[in-house]
């Protein structure tokens, strides 16, 4: 499975539904979802994901909410009545509003900032958890870092956005898709940890630590291998302009300490600047031997 998948069945497993509170503002996170609507005074949640639909179902039923489920095509399909949703779920009216629009409404959020204050940290996380659940996703973390929330409407991602900045998560938004994003390493697994996924947690992070390590050695051989072909093309360079002066019997016509050093180059043609200075009768430093061969270098272009 995908680690959307995995992370959606560690969530739709957590035990937190005796707790009614988190319950109901758990399926406020769903009901705010893109997949969520009303339909001719029914909710209409549709999903492909088994794990979303089960935690969803398990959710209507605690909340003794009548639903029905079906199955087309690809997707789980489970509807309720709109009534239904106000009746049982007490003070679900003063958060949720149903806007009609002939026989579609949009659900979403109503809290005015002072009830939003007063929500409480567990039930946070269980609207954020909710959202996810009802329409969200993340990428494999092995190959790039991308979580994905979408919502209904403007208001409710607005809505979601406030909620995450209380629980100090950092997302971006996508006006035209009235979704959240989130593309840092640190901040996904941050979100992860406030859905309750403990497990999906470590495995990110497991992931991501690899991958940083990964990442590091690679520049670390990039850096390697820039270095070693710039020392063979500088070699390949100066052997050329020795082998010129050698041909054109001006070789004998250099300083001693220039003879010196462009037998040694030739001699050893793979080796580094410092390695040859160190092998100098009087060693020098890699300017020196740099300043040297540079010399020999132009000496050969004004033949």
């Amino acid at each position: 499975m995908s680690f959307s998948s995995d992370l959606k069945e560690e969530l739709s497993k957590i035990s937190n539904l005796n707790k009614k509170d988190e319950v109901k503002y758990e399926l406020i996170g769903y009901l705010i979802s893109k997949n969520a609507s009303v339909v001719k005074n029914n909710v209409r949640y549709a999903t492909e994901s088994e794990y979303n639909i089960n935690r969803f179902s398990k959710l209507l039923r605690n909340l003794d909410i009548d639903n029905n489920i079906e199955f087309d095509g690809k997707s789980f399909i489970i509807t309720f009545k709109v009534k239904n949703l106000i009746e049982e779920v007490e003070g679900v009216e003063n958060q949720l509003q149903i806007r009609k629009n002939g026989d579609f409404a949009d659900i979403k959020t109503s809290l005015n900032e002072q009830n939003k204050n007063l929500i409480i940290d567990n039930c946070k996380r269980a609207i954020i958890r909710g959202a996810f659940l009802g329409a969200g996703s993340v990428n494999n973390p092995s190959r790039t870092y991308h979580l994905e929330i979408n919502l209904s409407t403007k208001d409710n991602m607005e809505f979601l956005d406030e909620i995450l900045k209380q629980c100090n998560i950092k997302c971006k938004k996508l006006e035209n898709n009235n979704s959240i994003y989130l593309k840092d390493g640190e901040e996904i697994s941050s979100i992860i940890a406030l859905f309750g996924a403990s497990s999906s947690v470590l495995k990110f992070e497991d992931i991501r630590v690899q991958k940083e390590m990964n990442g590091k050695v690679n520049r670390i051989v990039n850096c390697q291998s820039a270095n070693l072909n710039k020392t063979l093309n500088a070699s390949v360079e100066q052997i050329d302009a020795i082998r010129r002066l050698q041909q054109s019997n001006k070789f004998n016509n250099l300083d001693d300490n220039l003879k010196e050093i462009a037998l040694l180059r030739l001699e050893y043609p793979d080796m580094s600047l410092v390695e040859l200075g160190k092998k100098l009768k009087e060693p020098l430093g890699k300017s020196g031997v740099n300043y040297r061969l540079k010399r020999i270098i132009k000496i050969a272009e004004d033949l």
